[in-house]
């Protein structure tokens, strides 16, 4: 069973992160970040309205002021912290309730729904595409949602036994909410319905990442996640309920996204900056690690069709504002091999006249 880990490409490690946390093992050198990409200033003091702002979804079809503020938000630092997105706190703590059910499972148990040694979907670790690639401390389930038909069941956990119904509806919540946030966001820019959504195609794409960040010996060496762009349309994250990691780059600084226990975490990925002409700005993020307590978070990233080409909206292009970005098509698996070898993905697809 041991060889089914598939937790690092060609790159066998004696343990999982896992497994290392809890022997409290030091890190490999596979791990150590380089580069001082933990050397920012960290500014988690800084006030909450400043930081990260708070929309209420629930208003943006009715209160221009909560409009202007989501569009101010998306242009400044690409996040926000959404309320009013119609789930209840106790749903939403079912959804944390089965991601933490699944990752305390028995080691044998978790790698029923390993990942493939070429495949993204399934339980382990991100794939390892370059020699210099430097290894993440943390566990991911992630698999695809939409559109069902394209759904891997034999990687969905049969185990807690909620895990797919409470899954699928979060899943349908989670659309009828991103829908109702695309019409907000044209609307805030003077854009024709579906300037955005149009570019999805029809069988646009939703995928889920359970994360699981294990307690680290060397949190001044070892990161969550490295520093990133998503490469999404847009990202909504259910963060743990009390432990905070994540932080965004805003003005050179890394900022400490504060826990909302029922709130859900916004933020803009690249292929809306793409869309957008840059007016909408896809934040760089990371996830530190803690040396003490475990984290646990739910990410979902919703993208066009992979053969839909998108672009800039024509409508947001004019002598004043040129055109930044290029055409792309199949944007999410280039933006993770450009990652991975340390080039700035969007950076790839600039428009050069």
């Amino acid at each position: 069973m041991a060889g089914k880990s598939l937790f690092f490409d060609g790159v066998p490690l004696a343990k999982s992160v896992q497994e290392m946390s809890v022997n409290g093992d030091e890190p490999p050198p596979e791990f150590h970040v380089k580069d001082g990409s933990l050397g920012c200033t960290d500014s988690s003091h800084l006030s909450l309205s400043v930081s990260v702002p708070i929309i209420d979804l629930s208003l943006l079809s009715s209160s221009e002021k909560e409009l202007q503020k989501l569009r101010f938000a998306l242009e400044s630092g690409g996040c926000f912290q959404a309320i009013g997105h119609g789930m209840s706190s106790s749903f939403i703590d079912k959804v944390r309730g089965v991601a933490k059910q699944f990752f305390g499972l028995p080691r044998e148990e978790k790698l029923k729904y390993s990942r493939a040694a070429n495949g993204a979907e399934g339980y382990g670790h991100d794939r390892v595409v370059s020699e210099k690639q430097v290894l993440d401390w943390h566990s991911r389930l992630f698999l695809r949602v939409f559109p069902e038909k394209q759904r891997k069941l034999n990687l969905w956990p049969e185990k807690p036994d909620n895990f797919r119904e409470v899954l699928h509806e979060y899943y349908t919540k989670l659309k009828q909410m991103m829908d109702l946030l695309f019409k907000a966001m044209e609307k805030s820019l003077d854009l024709q319905e579906n300037s955005f959504l149009g570019q999805f195609g029809d069988n646009p794409v939703m995928h889920v990442r359970f994360n699981f960040y294990p307690p680290c010996s060397k949190p001044d060496k070892v990161l969550g996640l490295k520093p990133h762009s998503d490469r999404s349309s847009v990202t909504v994250l259910l963060q743990d309920e009390e432990v905070e990691g994540l932080q965004i780059l805003k003005d050179e600084r890394w900022v400490t996204v504060p826990v909302i226990p029922h709130a859900l975490v916004v933020n803009i990925g690249d292929q809306m900056q793409i869309m957008s002409n840059g007016i909408f700005k896809s934040p760089l993020h990371r996830v530190k690690t803690n040396k003490a307590k475990l984290r646990i978070s739910v990410a979902t990233l919703y993208e066009p069709e992979p053969e839909k080409e998108i672009g800039p909206v024509e409508a947001l292009i004019d002598d004043k504002k040129p055109r930044l970005y290029r055409n792309v098509t199949n944007y999410a698996s280039l933006n993770y091999e450009w990652y991975q070898k340390g080039k700035v993905p969007l950076e790839e697809v600039k428009f050069h006249a």
